[in-house]
C-alpha cells in the first residue's frame, strides 16, 4: 500500500504541489556543490544530461497514469505535452507559471510569467542566466518532447538574461516559447544515459491503479485546463499522483548520478550525492511539515518520516529495489544518518534519528526517533537550499478553467 493512502484528500492536494516543488529543489542543492567541485561548465553540462535521462521516462509514466498518453506512442499533440509539463518537477505550478495558449494540435505557445528559478540564478550574474536558460534548456526541451513527439520542437520567442532596467521592472513574462509540431522536423532522439535509466527499477515499476469509482476525477483526459486543480482528482488519483512525483525525483537523482560518476572520483560522487541529498532533504521536510501543520514532536517527526519522498513510494522502498538501484534510501544506514536527521530537525532541531541494523528490513536497518539535550545546529546543505526563493514559496487559490485553441 503506498505511504500516502492514509492522507485525506484534502491533504493529498496540498501534498502533491509540495512534492513538485520539492523536486524542482533537488538541482538547486546538488548543482551548488557540482559548481564547487567541478565549475560552471561541467555543472551546466551534467544539468543537462541529468534532465535528458530522466523526464521522458517519468513523463511518459505519468501520462499512462492519467489517462493521456496518445493512442499511437509518439504521436502525442502539443495538449499532451502542456499537460506533461504541469505534473513535471521540473515545472512545479505557480513557483514556475507556465501560461498556456494552443492553436490547434500541432502549435502551441507557452509563456512564464513567474520563473522561480530565474528568481535563485539571476543574482548570480548573466553567465548563470544564459547557462539556465539557453545552454541548459535549448536541449532539455527537445529531451522532454521525445516522451509526447519527437517531432515537436521547443523554441524561444524571447528569454532571459534581462538587461539591468528589465530587472528593475521585473519584466514579465520572464521568457515565451513556441511548440510546433511538424513531420518535417528532424527527430529528437535520447542520450545514451536515457537507455541506461530506462531499465532502472524506478523506470519499470508497477505502481497500483487508479480506482476509477473513487470520487473526483481519476484521470486528465479530459481539456487541458490553465491551472491543475488537485482538490478536483480523487483520493485514489492523488496517491498516485504523489508516488509517482517521487519516482520523478529518484529518476531524476539517478541520472544525477550517471552524469556525476562520469566526471568523478568515487570518493566526490559519495559526498556531492550526500551534500545534494541532505540539503533537498531538509528543505523539502520543511515545506511538508508546515504545509500538513505537522506536530513539533516526537510524532510529528516520525509522520514526516513516513511521509518523506527519501522513504517513498513504498513499493519502490520498502522492496529494496530502491537500493537496487542506488537511490537515495542506498546512501542512509548506521553509518551515515545526516539525511535523516535532518528532516526530523526542521520540527525540533533537538530530535535526531537512531540507526540500527535489523534483518527484517529490506534496507537492513531501521530508524528511532530519539530527543537530545542540545540542539543540532543546520547544516550548511540545508543553508545553501534556503538561497532558493522556493523555500518560503507560497501557493495561492486559483480558479481552473479549461483552455481553448485560440
Amino acid at each position: 500500500m503506498s505511504g500516502y493512502a492514509d492522507l485525506s484528500r484534502a491533504d493529498l492536494a496540498i501534498l502533491v504541489p509540495e512534492l513538485l516543488l520539492m523536486g524542482q529543489l533537488i538541482d538547486r542543492s546538488g548543482m551548488a556543490w557540482c559548481i564547487s567541485e567541478l565549475g560552471r561548465e561541467e555543472m551546466q553540462q551534467i544539468a543537462i544530461e541529468e534532465w535528458a535521462a530522466a523526464s521522458p521516462i517519468y513523463t511518459r509514466r505519468m501520462q499512462q497514469a492519467l489517462g493521456y498518453a496518445p493512442a499511437v506512442p509518439g504521436h502525442g499533440d502539443v495538449v499532451t505535452i502542456f499537460k506533461g509539463l504541469q505534473l513535471d518537477i521540473g515545472a512545479p505550478p505557480q513557483f514556475m507559471d507556465f501560461r498556456y495558449t494552443v492553436h490547434d494540435p500541432q502549435h502551441g505557445e507557452f509563456r512564464l510569467d513567474h520563473c522561480g528559478a530565474l528568481m535563485d540564478v539571476e543574482p548570480m550574474g548573466p553567465d548563470y542566466v544564459k547557462g539556465m536558460c539557453h545552454d541548459i534548456e535549448d536541449p532539455t526541451f527537445d529531451a522532454t518532447a521525445i516522451a509526447s513527439n519527437p517531432k515537436a520542437q521547443v523554441r524561444p520567442i524571447h528569454r532571459p538574461p534581462r538587461s539591468v532596467n528589465e530587472m528593475a521592472a521585473d519584466r514579465k513574462p520572464h521568457c515565451a516559447w513556441t511548440v510546433i509540431i511538424d513531420d518535417s522536423h528532424p527527430e529528437a532522439q535520447g542520450i545514451p544515459a536515457l537507455a541506461e535509466n530506462e531499465r532502472s527499477r524506478a523506470a519499470t515499476l508497477e505502481l497500483d491503479p487508479i480506482d476509477p469509482a473513487d470520487e473526483g476525477a481519476s484521470d486528465y483526459s479530459g481539456p487541458l485546463v490553465d491551472d491543475l486543480d488537485f482538490t478536483a482528482f480523487s483520493h485514489s488519483a492523488l496517491v498516485r499522483i504523489a508516488d509517482e512525483v517521487c519516482l520523478q525525483m529518484h529518476l531524476l537523482d539517478r541520472a544525477f548520478t550517471m552524469a556525476l560518476a562520469k566526471r568523478c572520483t568515487d570518493e566526490q560522487l559519495l559526498r556531492i550525492r550526500r551534500q545534494q541529498l541532505v540539503g533537498v532533504a531538509g528543505v523539502g521536510a520543511l515545506r511538508i511539515a508546515r504545509a500538513l501543520g505537522l506536530s513539533q514532536d516526537e510524532d510529528g517527526a516520525r509522520r514526516l518520516l513516513a511521509l518523506h519522498p527519501l522513504l517513498n513510494p513504498r513499493a519502490y522502498v520498502d522492496s529494496g529495489l530502491a537500493e537496487e538501484d542506488g537511490a537515495w534510501v542506498s546512501l542512509c544506514g548506521p553509518e551515515w544518518t545526516d539525511s535523516l536527521a535532518v528532516i526530523v530537525q526542521v520540527l525540533d532541531p533537538h530530535l535526531d534519528v537512531e540507526v540500527t541494523t535489523t534483518a527484517a528490513s529490506t534496507t537492513g536497518w531501521e530508524t528511532t526517533v530519539v530527543r537530545r539535550g542540545h540542539p543540532a545546529p543546520e547544516p550548511k546543505e540545508v543553508a545553501v537550499v534556503k538561497f532558493s526563493t522556493g523555500t518560503d514559496f507560497a501557493f495561492e487559490s486559483r480558479t481552473s478553467l479549461p483552455i481553448t485553441p485560440v
